[in-house]
């Protein structure tokens, strides 16, 4: 199979991952250039990564031979980043969160439905071995219906975290805690839980952070099935601790850890436990976690341009997420009920 030559859009704190699943993948991927208009990034990048850095950018999306871009940029950029590649007919694998708004990130998805590309998003929980054997579980209906569901992910930043110029911003990272931290975590779980119908959430900047967005939320939802759940995020809860996302079936309980860890409580009595990774980056260090799963959305977004389907996290599927991340905010401010719509 030949390789395919791509580009990556972006060289700053979200790279490294990337760049060594692109280092992982060489006998499957060329890559074409690394760009970035800041100088100061490329040059660590490329003391890091023996991948070639440009920054032009031009020339990497009149390059024919490229068939795909990986968008590693901020998320108030995405919509006219994406608009660039996909009128050069590229595919594109987009970094988390699709956009800033969900109105931004839908016209995103539809732009590049209308087009004719395919859309992968990174939201990698959803490859981690023990999420694939619950998935597995559940669809198989294994655990039974689905009776109750909470997620916890209590994690950690520091103030200096927020002191980096428009981080915690609407501006630049278009949200807080849910958009650029708990994204990943609520995704697998209403992945996982099934759709939800309705929210009712409080969300706030807590007393242990200056920034402009929320850094805690509290939430209690009703799923499209009848289960009732709950949803708690933060990043004020020192000093991290791994996320934990529990599913209440008829037939047992399921609870898949922040370090990857899964363990089944079965109604007849038993209890089965399944190691995870033990790494995970809630606390004060972001980027302390493993590469292993964004390779998988790597391996699966070259998998879906081989095989002409759609990667597992689309631009559409991952609208999903979106629609639950604007539904409890607004809950928040209406201070309301809100249910979600498709």
């Amino acid at each position: 199979m030949a390789r395919r030559r791509i580009a990556v859009i972006g060289a700053g704190m979200a790279a490294p991952p990337h760049a060594q699943s692109l280092l992982d993948l060489a006998d499957r991927i060329e890559v074409a250039g690394v760009f970035s208009r800041e100088r100061d990034k490329l040059d660590r990048f490329a003391e890091r990564f023996a991948l070639p850095v440009t920054d032009a950018l031009e020339p990497l999306l009149a390059d024919p031979s490229i068939e795909a871009v990986m968008v590693l940029t901020p998320p108030t950029t995405h919509l006219e980043v994406v608009e660039r590649a996909v009128a050069a007919g590229k595919h594109v694998l987009l970094e988390k969160p699709v956009e800033a708004t969900l109105a931004r990130a839908t016209r995103l998805v539809e732009l590049a439905e209308r087009a004719g590309v395919t859309l992968g998003i990174v939201l990698q929980l959803r490859f981690r071995p023990n999420a694939l054997r619950l998935e597995a579980l559940i669809r198989g209906g294994e655990l039974g219906a689905i009776a109750a569901a909470s997620a916890a992910i209590r994690w950690w930043r520091p103030q200096s975290y927020y002191d980096e110029p428009g981080r915690g911003t609407r501006a630049r990272d278009g949200g807080g805690v849910l958009l650029t931290q708990a994204i990943h975590a609520l995704d697998l779980f209403q992945s996982l839980a099934g759709p939800i119908a309705e929210v009712t959430s409080f969300a706030a900047t807590s007393a242990l952070h200056r920034m402009e967005t929320e850094d805690l939320v509290c939430a209690g939802v009703r799923f499209a099935g009848g289960a009732l759940g709950t949803i708690d995020a933060t990043t004020a809860s020192y000093p991290g601790f791994p996320e934990r996302l529990e599913f209440v079936g008829t037939r047992g309980t399921a609870v898949l850890h922040g370090n990857g860890a899964l363990d089944l409580f079965w109604q007849d009595g038993r209890a089965e436990s399944f190691e995870g990774e033990g790494r995970f980056g809630g606390g004060a260090d972001p980027m302390a976690f493993a590469h292993d799963h964004h390779r998988a959305v790597l391996t699966d977004f070259l998998d879906a341009l081989d095989r002409r389907r759609a990667p597992k996290v689309s631009g559409r599927e991952a609208l999903k997420v979106h629609r639950l991340i604007d539904a409890l905010l607004r809950s928040s401010e209406t201070r309301r009920p809100v249910a979600l719509a498709e």
